[in-house]
């Protein structure tokens, strides 16, 4: 494969998703053991696992856990506990008890700006941070501004976008898009067009992907799913 030939990796994704982050994290770490690492693009891509979520300021995680799936408040807090470990293999400290439920869809809007300045992945890696680490809510502007701000985002930027619509279709072609190749929950990851790995699947998933792709070094616009596991990912009925 020819150096100047960039691999870009795209990634779609939810803020309020924890796989996502572990994810993240994950996609990192096979990265630092890639050869050609330096010729690695990542591109992420909106997801909303429920664009029409409204919440409210008694929303609490476990509460909200056993609701959705019909069952009792000690299941729901067990799934969170099993998540928080699997994030400490990641080298993740979550705090669910913390977390603020929110829509996601501004904080979207804001990674696409970030997205035209070379900062979304520095803005991805701050809005897991608040929402699963921190407990803020990523749906509140101060909060969003604050982060921007953090990133490089010029402040007349940022209040240009949270306080309009701009960005809300851009998000919603790349939940169109991510439909049309079949993706079911994220993280879902597409390497150069060609494969794709569904999942917070282990760091050697993903450089094996990697090696692969490099070594073939010709791209194709079909998308071959390598992994269709649906463990440690999350969809519209929520995370396994």
């Amino acid at each position: 494969m020819k150096i100047e030939n960039k691999l870009k990796i795209q990634i779609w994704s939810d803020i309020m998703c924890p796989f996502c982050y572990i994810g993240k994290r994950r996609i990192e770490e096979a990265l630092q053991n890639f050869e050609h690492k330096e010729a690695v693009e990542i591109e992420w891509k909106s997801f909303q696992l429920d664009a029409n979520f409204i919440a409210s300021p008694e929303d609490n995680m476990v509460e909200h856990l056993a609701e959705k799936y019909r069952k009792d408040n000690d299941w729901a807090q067990n799934m969170l506990d099993n998540m928080t470990q699997n994030a400490k293999t990641a080298g993740l400290d979550f705090h669910f008890e913390k977390a603020v439920l929110a829509n996601s869809l501004n904080a979207h809007r804001l990674l696409h700006l970030a997205k035209k300045h070379n900062l979304a992945d520095d803005l991805e890696e701050l809005l897991f941070k608040a929402y699963l680490t921190d407990g803020k809510n990523v749906n509140d502007l101060d909060t969003l501004k604050e982060l921007g701000l953090e990133v490089g985002l010029e402040a007349e930027s940022i209040e240009q976008v949270l306080h309009s619509n701009a960005y809300a279709n851009e998000v919603k072609q790349d939940i169109k898009e991510a439909n049309s190749i079949g993706v079911q929950g994220v993280p879902f990851f597409v390497f150069d067009t060609k494969y794709a790995i569904s999942g917070a699947q282990p760091a050697t998933a993903f450089l094996q992907t990697l090696e692969k792709v490099w070594e073939e070094g010709k791209f194709d616009s079909n998308v071959t799913l390598l992994n269709t596991i649906t463990e440690n990912s999350c969809d519209i009925n929520g995370c396994d």
